[in-house]
């Protein structure tokens, strides 16, 4: 059963970040890890995000470590946050997504988005075009007739064919806010990394909302950062390598995840990364400031739904600051 802090279920964003001195293989298994305390502590869903050419990340292969993550546990809701469409044929995500929907009955979601997830270079590697964001909508539309059972179709998705998979649209800007509004599906919103957008998104879809077959009502979730620890002083110190994370993207730098140091960034530094690094939506403490400022996002926003990305070296740490968030939750 999902649990909530006050009246909202909180779910996992998670990019199998590989440590400095580690390797894929250690970074995979504690991703798994990771989603079990998750799925003991009553978190709702874990997403893994796709990436490509990062040293740092190694979700680059979404659909086949969603497959991992929800073998590997027993509740929770396991999905792509998200798989970027244009780097992909829509019939192959169907298969794919059919066929976890077929092994993991009622545990899948297919979080959609357009962006690339990586730079030019690797993009048109995956793509062998750079057009794909142009026919993003075309492309989707394609996508759900998969899920759709259909005698007609000369073409359809085996498994997939008539399966209830999720549709969530992701974003970063408006164009997915509207469109998800127009097409009637749940959107997410990436303000852990682009908060500076938040609010008008969160408007535009609100606003322009059109009850469709799949939903309602408006179905909204913000991604947040949150790193927890017993003291603030802690936390703060685990938040340096969130920091050098968003630094390094800045100064178009490619490198591991970096442990945290006794250490200070200059105000130049701090520049480059604290626009995405919004105090709202970056959430850095100790218990109690964790729930004053979940509080006061969540009466800001109002929020159908939180997830976190939790950038922490130290998978005991990681996995305590799972433990203070849960502690939260509504009995």
């Amino acid at each position: 059963m999902k649990k909530t802090f006050q009246g909202v279920p909180f779910s996992i964003l998670e990019l199998a970040l590989v440590n400095e001195g580690s390797d894929e293989s250690a970074a995979l298994q504690h991703s798994l890890e990771f989603a079990k305390r998750a799925d003991e502590l009553g978190y709702y869903r874990f997403w893994l995000a796709e990436h490509h050419n990062m040293p740092g990340v190694a979700s680059s292969a979404t659909s086949i470590l969603i497959g991992y993550i929800a073998g590997g546990t027993k509740r929770i809701r396991v999905g792509s946050g998200g798989v970027m469409l244009p780097n992909h044929a829509p019939l192959i995500i169907a298969e794919q997504f059919g066929t976890l929907e077929a092994l993991y009955p009622n545990r899948i979601d297919l979080g959609i988005g357009r962006a690339p997830g990586t730079d030019q270079a690797t993009a048109f590697a995956l793509r062998r075009s750079l057009e794909g964001a142009e026919s993003f909508p075309e492309s989707l539309k394609e996508l759900r007739t998969y899920f759709e059972h259909n005698e007609n179709k000369l073409v359809r998705a085996y498994p997939g064919d008539g399966l209830h998979v999720p549709v969530w649209l992701l974003g970063s800007s408006d164009f997915s806010a509207r469109l998800a509004a127009d097409l009637g599906l749940p959107f997410s919103f990436a303000s852990h990394f682009a908060p500076q957008y938040l609010d008008a998104a969160l408007m535009l879809y609100r606003e322009n909302f059109k009850p469709s077959t799949a939903l309602q009502n408006p179905n909204a979730m913000v991604a947040v950062n949150i790193i927890a620890a017993e003291t603030d002083e802690e936390a703060d110190y685990l938040a340096y390598s969130l920091k050098q994370k968003f630094l390094h993207l800045a100064q178009g730098i490619s490198a591991k995840f970096q442990p945290p140091k006794k250490d200070t960034f200059t105000p130049y530094e701090e520049a480059l990364f604290s626009r995405s690094l919004n105090p709202l939506t970056t959430i850095i403490g100790s218990k109690e400031t964790i729930e004053r400022k979940l509080t006061t996002l969540i009466e800001q926003t109002k929020a159908d739904e939180i997830i976190i990305s939790s950038s922490i070296y130290d998978p005991v740490a990681r996995i305590r600051s799972l433990e203070i968030i849960a502690d939260l939750f509504d009995n």
